[in-house]
């Protein structure tokens, strides 16, 4: 069994900037693209703010990508993660330094787990299945100095 860190407060853990790297596989596990870049944390009127900019490289497409997240504590290493629009994506537990979570996108559904590894790195992996969607995505990410 794998040890992760626990993380009683997200936004000591998570607050800062980040070195992010993706990998976009297939369901058979072959290469369909990546991106590379960087995220931070950021406090906003109680919400831990997550933002991502980063270049893709997905098929013959290579261009910039972002993201806004909307983490909203509930609890001591507790967040509902919204997405940028208002809606809820996932309920998230870091305590033991690790969660599963599910999300439902139409008919298909993504399945994500965050592994948190130390204090400078930790995982997130979400394996999207159905009608529309089969591959699996797979973010690490290193705290920058």
């Amino acid at each position: 069994m794998d040890a992760y860190f626990p993380v009683a407060d997200l936004a000591a853990y998570f607050g800062g900037g980040w070195w992010l790297d993706r990998e976009i596989r297939t369901a058979g596990g072959e290469p369909a693209g990546e991106v590379t870049g960087t995220a931070t944390f950021t406090e906003e009127d109680g919400v831990l703010v997550y933002r991502e900019a980063g270049e893709m490289r997905l098929g013959a497409y290579t261009g910039p990508v972002t993201r806004t997240l909307h983490y909203r504590p509930t609890a001591p290493g507790r967040a509902d993660v919204h997405f940028d629009h208002g809606g809820f994506f996932h309920e998230l537990d870091l305590r033991a330094g690790h969660w599963d979570t599910e999300h439902p996108c139409r008919d298909d559904r993504y399945r994500g787990s965050y592994r948190v590894f130390d204090a400078g790195r930790w995982r997130q992996e979400w394996a999207v299945r159905g009608p529309a969607k089969d591959h699996v995505i797979v973010t690490r990410f290193r705290r920058q100095p």
